[in-house]
């Protein structure tokens, strides 16, 4: 679909779009905050997820969990609407900037779904590292939003 990669220097100083999906056929997406520059999520696209992205201006995704294309937002109505759209050097991640409104990106219920902190310093016992919680209210009830549908995590 994308345009083949063909030598080094075209990867790294081309003017053409050549990402390089993994063994998978996915390539890391990291979606930050158009407005406050906050980091909201981490997820992975395929072609697919990636072509309906930039054609449409709104973010999609590969669920790995479900094995289905995600359109974010979707079903909480939180639709990620996207700002910017980034590569990096190699053409083997993508850094996306999208705006949210007063909306929020993770199913748990938070607006990022980095909402805790890890604790830096001498680690006592690594059983019992205690995460701090930096978003201290969620901006939707994921129960009442998603209404029995399976939750994503998986043990």
């Amino acid at each position: 679909m994308f345009k083949k990669r063909e030598s080094v220097f075209e990867v790294e100083e081309g003017k053409f779009f050549s990402p390089k999906f993994d063994d998978n056929g996915l390539i890391p997406v990291t979606t930050t905050d158009s407005g406050s520059g906050e980091l909201l999520m981490h997820g992975f696209m395929n072609e697919e997820a990636l072509k309906k992205t930039i054609e449409t201006k709104e973010a999609h995704y590969w669920s790995r969990s479900k094995k289905a294309l995600w359109h974010k937002g979707k079903t909480s109505g939180f639709v990620q609407k996207v700002v910017d759209l980034r590569i990096d050097d190699d053409q083997d991640a993508l850094w996306m900037s999208v705006d949210i409104g007063s909306g929020a990106s993770c199913h748990v219920g938070y607006k990022s779904c980095f909402y805790r902190s890890i604790p830096l310093g001498p680690i006592k016992n690594t059983k019992e590292i205690e995460l701090d919680f930096k978003e201290k209210k969620k901006k939707f009830d994921p129960e009442k939003v998603y209404k029995g549908q399976p939750n994503p995590t998986k043990l």
